[in-house]
């Protein structure tokens, strides 16, 4: 079921690259001693959380290499569902309705259609999109029950750290809580990134003005940024 067996802070023991100053600074901190406690505290409780992976996004996803930002809200609440990405699933999943709206997008806006069983987006995070959600965990039916319990302590850092770095990047901020972490007035301070804002991909607001995801053209957009910035093709297929 793809859900957390292990303590976070045995997760918190494996590498993570070029993140690891970030990651150790808020794993030693009082918010990030505080969120371990309270994850693990759920799931001593019986709580089945989701996902088993819980920092695969920036295992996949070096700092030096992200090119684009895709901030999510929290992980799938299904089981086999999660797989520590946002918006993603493991392929043979049935795709859920945000992600058949961002493919929806993807094809009209780059003519690009996933094939049938392509529900994972590890292709994309191997190539610099880093897919965050603002809580990494879940617990199974409980959309948002992790939401309060501090993980936008390190959500927030990562984001600003991106902010802070010189190479331009694109900043996916698909409803108002992604664009919460990253404002888009922002943008108009000398920034060298784009930002690309819009409703979120759900069915419940992703054709709404006044800015619907459905015909935004995010995907070009985005393409056309990190070519022009000299930061490489990002090939947005999936097989």
């Amino acid at each position: 079921m793809s859900r957390l067996a292990l303590p976070l802070a045995r997760l918190l023991d494996e590498p993570f690259g070029d993140w690891q100053p970030l990651v150790d600074g808020w794993r030693a901190s009082a918010a990030g001693q505080s969120l371990i406690a309270a994850v693990d505290a759920r799931v001593a409780a019986g709580a089945v959380v989701y996902p088993a992976q819980v920092f695969r996004a920036l295992q996949l996803t070096p700092r030096a290499a992200t090119r684009v930002l895709i901030l999510g809200q929290d992980p799938y609440h299904g089981p086999d569902q999660a797989e520590g990405l946002a918006f993603s699933v493991p392929s043979g999943q049935a795709v859920p309705p945000s992600l058949r709206n961002i493919y929806k997008e993807l094809a009209r806006d780059l003519g690009v259609v996933p094939g049938p069983q392509a529900g994972s987006l590890v292709a994309w995070a191997r190539q610099g999109v880093l897919l965050l959600n603002a809580s990494l965990t879940v617990e199974d039916g409980r959309p948002g029950a992790h939401a309060k319990l501090g993980w936008h302590a390190l959500t927030d850092a990562i984001c600003h750290a991106l902010w802070g770095d010189p190479a331009p990047k694109v900043f996916m901020l698909w409803g108002a809580q992604a664009q919460a972490r990253i404002p888009a007035a922002a943008a108009a301070r000398g920034s060298p990134h784009c930002v690309l804002a819009c409703n979120h991909p759900s069915p419940l607001s992703a054709t709404r003005p006044p800015h619907p995801f459905v015909g935004s053209g995010h995907f070009g957009l985005a393409t056309r940024f990190l070519a022009e910035a000299g930061r490489g093709r990002l090939d947005w297929a999936l097989a």
